[in-house]
């Protein structure tokens, strides 16, 4: 794949992920973080793998340095802003499974069955690559049912973050932020109900935030 990229292009692909995970590594070791889930919900990657999760794009940065060396399986765009992408979280410990839920949405599958298969958690950004944000495309659900999964969710909210004017409004949390992660229970593979429970998973957050001594009035 790198042969059809310009020099400019692998240029920035050679320099920018060494950065940009050195980033996420520095700002991460000053985030303090706090697990809200509903009754009987699992704590995400406690569990033993396979599994199958699902979260917004709008997480990314932030689930990237929590989750990092968890042995996860992670879809990731073609494009080239994927390749940045997979290239940074690869030095997290991510395993970057290339196809997204829009453009060869088949090949992401089925490589996605390959990673689960092997053993693997995977976790999909079920809104990505390009929205519309917080809405789930079939691509978690059609895993999950081809492997006869439940699903978990979660969603990762800082409690201070700077958002971007993204099609996702992306999160970048501020240097010693603490950080709520939602996880409602697990949902069957139907994409209704993992559409509600990654509703759910804002919830969760929001409301733990909204009872934070730093965030009250």
């Amino acid at each position: 794949m790198a042969s059809n990229y310009t020099l400019k292009q692998r240029l920035i692909l050679a320099i920018v992920p060494r950065i940009a995970s050195a980033a996420i590594c520095l700002l991460g070791m000053t985030l303090r973080f706090e697990d809200v889930r509903d009754p009987g919900a699992p704590l995400g990657f406690d569990a033993p793998p396979p599994a199958v999760y699902a979260f917004w794009h709008r997480c990314l940065l932030t689930s990237a340095w929590h989750f990092r060396n968890h042995d996860i399986a992670i879809l990731i765009s073609p494009s080239f802003d994927g390749e940045l992408i997979a290239r940074t979280v690869e030095r997290l410990g991510y395993i970057a499974i290339r196809g997204s839920s829009s453009r060869e949405g088949s090949l992401g599958l089925r490589n996605m069955h390959r990673a689960y298969l092997a053993g693997h958690y995977c976790a999909i950004t079920a809104d990505g690559p390009r929205g519309p944000a917080m809405v789930a495309k079939p691509g978690v659900t059609q895993l999950a049912q081809l492997v006869d999964s439940p699903v978990g969710t979660f969603y990762v909210l800082p409690e201070r973050a700077w958002q971007l004017r993204s099609w996702d409004r992306f999160l970048i949390p501020k240097p010693f932020s603490k950080v709520f992660i939602g996880w409602p229970l697990l949902t069957t593979a139907n994409q209704p109900a993992v559409q509600a429970a990654l509703d759910r998973s804002v919830e969760l957050a929001e409301l733990r935030k909204s009872r934070s001594p730093r965030t009250k009035p």
